[in-house]
């Protein structure tokens, strides 16, 4: 499919925040981040900054953005609306966790409570947002249970990357994340290497089985184009990008997002010198941002809709 910028930028800005909410809670919790005003005001501040930016920015692929709000009425059934339901409700628990963290004298009680439902919340937000594709049959590449594994552990990375750069700044935390990060960065790896063998198998759906002019060993070519021009179906379903382009943008993806980083964690695990850390953490927060936001183009990319079989694809 057409990767839209505005939907890139979405999955990937929107889930580094919720990465970072979803950590901070469970981290807050465990009494893992001291009550230290400055450095709660500026992480949790970021990471809403990050979910709306990305929350608004998806309405910038809708014909209609003014009616993006109609789509909360059917959450028993489009993953759409559950998502923008759960991103509505995190911002509740996730206000008064800031509010807890940066003015601690304004709000009393266990923000650790508010930290932790805005976490459960920010998970629930992800898989939602992974579910939109993840549920679609019509486009094989994305109808697979790895889908939302691979958004959760992107998003949790991304997340990790960001707080531990700016713990380095703040030297706010009494637990190394280094552990976590390299968890996240094998695991991710694991499933996203994965993910592309399985999609690479060829699919069962051809021309002829779309067509019924065949069982699918045969080859079935259009006599004439259904259009005469292209339409929103070719311009929007029909994207298509060279195999040896795929192949170099996924090296790059794996590399950016999964092994530089965990080269860097691997590095910062036993270090203490302190700009050594605020360098590594620098240069894998810059890494995994690129991978992400290629990672998240050839999702869209490699993407192709069952439609395409009418409009001369040969198979998917």
């Amino acid at each position: 499919m057409h990767p839209a910028f505005s939907v890139i930028f979405f999955t990937s800005a929107s889930g580094a925040g919720y990465g970072i909410l979803a950590l901070l809670g469970l981290f807050a919790a465990f009494g893992w981040i001291p009550l230290k005003a400055s450095f709660n005001l500026t992480i949790i501040t970021l990471a809403l900054i990050l979910i709306t930016a990305g929350l608004l920015s998806s309405t910038a692929h809708l014909g209609h953005p003014e009616r993006a709000w109609r789509a909360l009425s059917q959450w028993r059934s489009s993953w759409l609306s559950r998502e923008g339901v759960f991103a509505i409700i995190t911002f509740i628990p996730a206000s008064i966790f800031w509010l807890a963290g940066g003015f601690p004298d304004l709000i009393l009680g266990p923000w650790e409570f508010w930290g932790l439902t805005a976490g459960v919340f920010s998970l629930l937000t992800i898989f939602c947002t992974a579910q939109i594709y993840a549920s679609l049959k019509t486009i094989p590449q994305w109808n697979s249970l790895f889908v939302p594994f691979i958004y959760l552990l992107i998003g949790l990375l991304d997340g990790a990357l960001i707080i531990t750069f700016l713990t380095a700044i703040f030297d706010s935390f009494v637990i190394n994340l280094s552990w976590i990060i390299l968890s996240l960065g094998i695991l991710g790896g694991i499933v996203k290497l994965t993910y592309w063998k399985v999609i690479d198998k060829p699919s069962r759906s051809t021309s002829a089985t779309a067509t019924g002019l065949g069982d699918g060993s045969e080859s079935v070519t259009l006599l004439d184009s259904p259009t005469t021009s292209e339409n929103f179906v070719m311009r929007e379903m029909g994207f298509s990008v060279a195999r040896k382009h795929t192949q170099k943008l996924r090296k790059l993806t794996f590399i950016s997002l999964f092994l530089i980083p965990t080269v860097a964690a691997a590095i910062t695990l036993f270090e203490q010198d302190g700009s050594i850390i605020l360098i590594s953490s620098l240069v894998a927060l810059v890494s995994a941002t690129l991978g992400t936001i290629t990672e998240r183009w050839l999702f869209f990319a490699e993407a192709k809709h069952v439609v395409t079989l009418f409009y001369g694809a040969k198979s998917l």
